[in-house]
């Protein structure tokens, strides 16, 4: 007498009162939904638009299909960011979705330095891949890609040198 339980179609079976080898022969029939839960996000030149922030930066990411080239404010990504860590980052989505090459990138970025506008325009690139490719967006989000940096400076504070720096002590 089998009475153990291996999987969840085991257990769906016992509560049908089906034999469990009949139901699991008939959950690969089942009609599979293949639709992303997601729009495709368009405008009206055939591209996707989202809005990347990391520190105190934000980025404005234009997304469409070609030839792999990355516009940061008017000037080639190797210009722009010259270090080639920051590249690095900036072509993180395109690496995780294996899409390298087949989407031509325009940016402006203001605010904050190199490194929190490197992150924000791989922000706003993981954004509008999901925006333009629905089905990216599970990849992408895995990687914590979709997800904005909380981590800001810290305010200074009164009475205080930075934000938590004490003034130096004099004993005399």
């Amino acid at each position: 007498m089998s009475d153990t339980v291996n999987s969840l179609a085991d257990l769906q079976g016992l509560t049908t009162g089906a034999p469990a080898a009949e139901t699991t022969a008939a959950a690969p029939e089942a009609p599979v939904s293949t639709a992303p839960l997601r729009q495709q996000e368009l405008d009206k030149q055939g591209r996707a638009y989202a809005t990347g922030r990391r520190k105190d930066a934000v980025a404005r990411v234009w997304v469409k299909p070609g030839t792999g080239k990355i516009t940061v404010n008017g000037r080639d990504q190797e210009v722009y960011f010259a270090r080639p860590t920051l590249r690095l980052v900036i072509n993180q989505p395109f690496t995780v979705t294996a899409r390298d090459g087949q989407y031509d990138v325009v940016c402006t970025v203001k605010g904050g330095g190199l490194s929190g506008q490197a992150g924000a325009v791989k922000h706003g690139i993981a954004q509008a891949l999901s925006k333009y490719e629905p089905a990216l967006r599970s990849a992408v989000k895995a990687e914590g890609f979709l997800t904005r940096d909380p981590r800001v400076v810290e305010r200074k504070k009164y009475g205080r040198a930075k934000a938590r720096r004490s003034f130096q002590f004099s004993k005399r």
